[in-house]
């Protein structure tokens, strides 16, 4: 185990995965769904009043009368996607969360909205020219490795409909903070285990990158795994140049 946790304390390479499943552990994906359902902080899904204003100020750009369907990626437990539905856009969601989907299925049934969910990696998405409006909400497009930002984009930009609209949100540079490095022991469990365990956090900049990493290294009795949460910080004009790799041509990007 000290060989393992000493290779996990070393920089790792620009956009390692995780050691092990994050958004669809049995365990971690309940902690997730708790947090998302936490109106009371920003930890997992924006504060309801800012979902209020992000998915007017949404509908008010691409008004659903003219642009009726919606894709949301990443759609989580639904929070966006049961606005958009009430808003009058027909919306489907895609999540890499098992619990998550189930969830938003579950409330779909209660409000009687009508909003088709699936299960799955968005990056295998294989639609085309079916959609109006594509959503990536709470910075899940910067998470993502040059490779897959790009691939996705490709799929995207098949998936809407001409003249549809690819609304997203990313980290700028006055976002980024200093590095930093703490541990704490969770006697009775936490978010990453049920049992025991003690969680290294770190912060680590890739400045020729503008990347940054977030690191958890969970240390339990059975083993050590590596939890590592990616996020690239754009500047207008570095957005803009890559969105436009894929075809992209008329681009808004708003300071929010």
């Amino acid at each position: 185990m000290f060989e393992e946790l000493s290779n996990f304390l070393a920089a790792p390479e620009l956009y390692a995965p995780s050691s092990a499943p994050f958004w669809d552990d049995e365990y971690i994906s309940k902690n997730m769904l708790k947090a998302h359902l936490d109106s009371n902080t920003d930890a997992a899904s924006r504060k309801p009043g800012f979902l209020d204003r992000s998915a007017n100020w949404i509908a008010k750009i691409a008004p659903p009368a003219q642009y009726t369907s919606l894709l949301d990626l990443g759609c989580g437990p639904g929070l966006y996607a049961e606005r958009f539905s009430a808003a009058g856009y027909s919306v489907t969601g895609v999540d890499f969360s098992r619990r998550s989907i189930g969830y938003a299925k579950e409330q779909t049934l209660l409000h009687g909205t009508n909003i088709d969910y699936h299960y799955q990696d968005y990056l295998t998405i294989d639609y085309t020219e079916q959609f109006d409006v594509i959503t990536l909400i709470y910075l899940d497009y910067a998470a993502l490795s040059d490779n897959h930002r790009l691939a996705l984009l490709k799929k995207v930009y098949q998936a809407l409909k001409p003249n549809g609209k690819f609304i997203f949100d990313v980290s700028t540079p006055i976002m980024r903070k200093g590095e930093m490095c703490s541990w704490k022991y969770y006697e009775n469990g936490g978010f990453f285990s049920e049992g025991p365990y003690i969680c290294l956090e770190s912060v680590r900049q890739y400045d020729e990158a503008s990347t940054k990493l977030s690191q958890y290294i969970v240390v339990t009795e059975d083993g050590v795994e590596c939890y590592c949460i990616w996020d690239r910080f754009f500047t207008k004009e570095a957005l803009l140049s890559e969105v436009q790799t894929v075809g992209f041509r008329c681009i808004d990007a708003t300071l929010l």
